[in-house]
């Protein structure tokens, strides 16, 4: 060991006892599964993201108002035509 390492063990050591040891803390693994959980729901959004934007939609007319646009929209342009 290195005389840094071994200094920032001594200052350590003394904070780790001060530690419950009953009380459980994540630690480590805790914290890696949190980043790899993190991790994929962002390239799930950003998959998603560019899903959506590949989406063409085109809305249909509404139910109520077809007949009665369209019925207009033929009889006026049948007379433009004729």
């Amino acid at each position: 060991m290195s005389a840094t390492s071994t200094l920032a063990m001594t200052h350590l050591v003394p904070l780790a006892k001060d530690l419950d040891e009953n009380k459980v803390t994540p630690g480590v693994l805790g914290f890696i599964v949190f980043a790899v959980i993190g991790a994929a729901v962002w390239l799930l959004m950003k998959s998603m993201n560019k899903h959506m934007k590949r989406v063409n939609f085109e809305e249909g007319p509404e139910p109520g108002k077809t007949p009665a646009t369209a019925s207009a929209e033929g009889t006026k342009g049948e007379e433009r035509t004729a």
